[in-house]
């Protein structure tokens, strides 16, 4: 009688074991997972468990030997009790500065891979991880998808669109993605393919403790305890600077007060993310700041350790698919060589396409060889191993009875090795893996990157203004083969920006950058629509950058638009943004307070590798290949003397403070550099408004009387503009009113019209060619100023007796008065 017994668990394909049976009792190993229980009428089988992809909250399997009774009347193999698989609801207290957060995880999202719910004050988020069955194409750019909401719910407000229901992602919330996504990424394991999905909601907010650093905490204390294979769990923290006083996530009240605002993520051993901006500091106050908050983090994750160790998922090291070693080396032999001569090509796309044309070399030459399958996958080179090395094992044991005819031995066979087929996939990630080793040897060994420079020299810089004769201000900044248009429109409070936001208060913002990047800056075809999240994280760096060295809105009552289209890029684009900006500013005759410059700083981090000391190396002003490449991307704007906007992301295990604070000290050298070459500007910005700009006027009149100058429904503002042909008038309720006009001539008259009608009367005041509005036996009443009327007597119209008023003045007549009594 021969069986067939089909085992599937963990995702993996059936395993098929065909047995000629009698009613003997048979021993022999067979993965199966711990919790399967199947009964035959006369098979008692002892079966080796392996490690297998588990549901949320079971425990880890070990390898000791497990009895597993089967039964073929039995319809479901699986007859366990679903219910055992639910974690149980398990919470901990994190100390974070002053006080703990909470983290509870088992109680909500039970079906995901990990979830959470992280608790400061009354500020609630919950973070759900879940990760496809099936991974997707093998790619250099791990499938991590992360979306943040924050619900208008959570403080007891509903959204004010016509739905009434949240929609497509504000730029804030796309920002804090970033921040979630920026440090989790280098710690996914290479070869994981899974698309993973982080879903992270704020429930509750006291508008009090900041949602932003504690959703990168609940991300990655959801992906730890999931089962995405990552190397350390990431945790993150706000630190704020307040009377030279370091606080970790400091309340938005003192953060109102608070001259530093970074955002630092990382792991327990080091850095891996940190953003944020500042008025002016120095790098030894950024560096202790980020020493503090570093500190912070190392303390949360060791909590967050236990916690994984407590109630986490098993990983999915099973499912990690890499390329064949072996295939390392044969792109290595086939490019070498020509590799080297490619990357000393200087300019950026003759070395793309280079590159381009000896990838389809390398794939030409194994194709010839017959180790290329141009679809599928890639065939492992590796001896498959036996089904268990315990030689004990290896045979099929009787237990009773004689060998006749229907027994047989199972013996697993060795197997040879096979012949090596690479996948076209994986040859193209070989190849761009060897590509950034090769040019990472260069800028080591030799001292010189692609383009020749040093590792501290910048690219040559050339800027000129006025570069368009209708924009209020504009500028074109180049540096090397990266270029920024940047343009600077100036409008009143109607052009401000209008936030909507948790907090029930309308906020408006009137300065803003917004940063674009068509694919034609890189010599490409693609999609144009609304910005990226690449896109509006770049203008918000480069708007923090410039935000500190605006003039006050009393000194400078303008609304500034800053546009910058990048127009050729290689590398460090949002801080040519930063320059160009700064010139556009000056330009459109913005009163700044000093000139910012911004430079990107890499790094080679692993040197003895390449036969250096093992010192990481620090490259100033990097390219598009260097920041693919390198270690690190660590943007720094600011003057000479310190620093308004700051972001570093890190691509290997963590960066250390020794690192951070050379990076530091170079970029500050680069900046000087910098901001020298832009005082060569030709031609230099004008430092005056445009013609074509508007004219703002502020005047302040009492308070009470901004309802006069509204009228009824608004009437009596429209008829002044009306009146005068100026564009628009605003006020305020502290008594502030801006007149907004093209020409002098419309904003005087305006402004004349106002003063008049918010004048305070004061005797001894003479008021000229006012009209008569109307005649009385005893007198004529005239207007001073509008709605404002006075009598004059009939004794005071003539120096002689006159019987009366109407013998000499008439309505409409005009004359000059002195206010003589109120």
């Amino acid at each position: 009688m021969v069986r067939s017994i089909h085992c599937s668990h963990g995702g993996r394909p059936p395993q098929i074991l065909s047995l000629s049976l009698s009613s003997k009792t048979l021993t022999f190993p067979l993965s199966l997972p711990s919790s399967l229980t199947t009964s035959f009428p006369c098979l008692s089988l002892k079966l080796r468990p392996r490690k297998s992809r588990a549901l949320a909250g079971t425990s880890k399997s070990n390898n000791s030997l497990k009895t597993v009774q089967c039964s073929s009347s039995d319809s479901n193999p699986r007859n366990v009790d679903e219910s055992n698989y639910m974690p149980q609801p398990f919470s901990v207290k994190i100390p974070v500065g002053d006080r703990h957060i909470l983290v509870e995880t088992g109680l909500i999202g039970r079906q995901a891979s990990g979830a959470v719910t992280v608790t400061d004050g009354e500020t609630i988020i919950y973070t759900s991880v879940c990760l496809a069955d099936v991974p997707s194409e093998p790619s250099d750019f791990f499938p991590l998808f992360v979306n943040y909401q924050e619900r208008f719910s959570a403080a007891g407000r509903t959204s004010g669109g016509f739905f009434k229901r949240e929609g497509r992602a504000r730029d804030h919330e796309l920002l804090i993605c970033r921040l979630i996504d920026r440090p989790l990424r280098p710690t996914m394991l290479k070869g994981f393919y899974h698309e993973t999905q982080i879903l992270s909601w704020v429930l509750s907010y006291d508008g009090l403790h900041s949602p932003d650093a504690l959703a990168i905490t609940a991300a990655g204390i959801a992906v730890a305890l999931s089962e995405v294979p990552n190397s350390k769990a990431v945790t993150g923290v706000r630190v704020g600077l307040i009377s030279d006083q370091y606080i970790v996530n400091p309340t938005t009240k003192q953060m109102e007060e608070s001259e530093l605002d970074l955002v630092l993520a990382g792991t327990e051993d080091a850095i891996l993310m940190i953003e944020g901006y500042c008025n002016f500091l120095s790098e030894d106050k950024l560096l202790k700041a980020v020493e503090i908050g570093q500190e912070a983090v190392r303390a949360m994750c060791k909590e967050v350790e236990a916690l994984v160790k407590e109630c986490g998922n098993p990983k999915m090291l099973e499912a990690i698919k890499l390329p064949p070693p072996e295939l390392y080396k044969n792109v290595e032999e086939i490019a070498g060589n020509e590799l080297v001569k490619v990357l000393q090509i200087n300019r950026k796309i003759p070395r793309i396409k280079a590159l381009s044309a000896l990838e389809e070399s390398v794939l030409t030459v194994l194709a010839e060889k017959g180790l290329l399958v141009k679809e599928g996958t890639s065939v492992v080179s590796e001896v498959i191993p036996e089904i268990d090395e315990d030689e004990d094992e290896d045979e099929v044991v009787i237990v009773d009875g004689e060998v006749d005819e229907g027994d047989f031995h199972i013996k697993p066979v060795s197997r040879k090795p096979v012949t090596l087929l690479f996948s076209e996939v994986d040859v193209k990630l070989v190849f761009k893996e060897v590509t950034s080793k090769f040019l990472r040897r260069r800028i080591v060994e030799g001292g010189k990157r692609s383009d020749g420079r040093t590792p501290s020299e910048l690219r040559s810089i050339h800027s000129r203004c006025r570069l368009l004769p209708r924009a209020h201000g504009s500028a074109l900044f180049t540096r090397g083969e990266t270029q920024s248009l940047a343009v600077v429109t100036l409008g009143d409070r109607q052009m401000a920006q209008r936030l909507d936001n948790l907090i029930d208060v309308d906020e408006l913002k009137h300065f803003y950058l917004q940063y674009s990047f068509p694919p034609s800056c890189v010599g490409e075809v693609g999609r144009i629509g609304a910005p990226s999240r690449r896109e509006i994280g770049h203008g918000m760096l480069a708007e923090r950058a410039l935000e500190p060295i605006l003039p006050s809105d009393e000194d400078f009552p303008y609304t500034i638009r800053v546009e910058s289209t990048i127009t050729e890029s290689n590398g460090s684009s949002s801080m040519a943004s930063v320059c160009g900006g700064c010139l556009a500013l000056l330009d459109a005759g913005v009163p700044v307070k000093c000139p910012v410059a911004g430079v990107a700083m890499g790094m080679v981090f692993d040197t003895k590798e390449f036969g250096g000391d093992g010192t990481p190396l620090i490259l100033s002003d990097i390219s598009g290949s260097e920041d693919a490449s390198g270690d690190m991307d660590f943007k720094v704007a600011g003057t000479e003397d310190g620093i308004t906007a700051f972001q570093m992301d890190i691509k290997v295990g963590g960066i250390t403070i020794p690192v951070m604070k050379q990076a530091l000290l170079q970029a500050k050298e680069g900046r000087t550099h910098i901001l020298a070459e832009m005082l060569k500007c030709t031609p230099p910005p004008s430092k005056k408004l445009s013609k074509y700009a508007p004219l703002i006027h502020v005047m302040k009149v009492k308070p009470e009387k901004v309802n006069i100058i509204i009228g009824s429904g608004g009437k009596k503002v429209k008829s002044i503009i009306e009146e005068s042909g100026v564009e628009a008038i605003d006020m305020q309720d502290d008594g502030v009113v801006k007149i907004t006009a093209k020409d002098m001539t419309s904003l005087e008259k305006s402004k004349a019209i106002i003063t008049n009608l918010t004048m305070v009367p004061t005797v001894g005041d003479v008021y000229r060619n006012c009209e008569i509005k109307s005649i009385a036996p005893y007198g004529v009443f005239v207007e001073i100023a509008p709605g404002r009327e006075g009598l004059c007597h009939i004794s005071e119209l003539s120096s002689s007796w006159l019987p009366n008023a109407e013998d000499i003045f008439k309505v409409g007549d005009r004359v000059d008065v002195k206010l003589i009594e109120l």
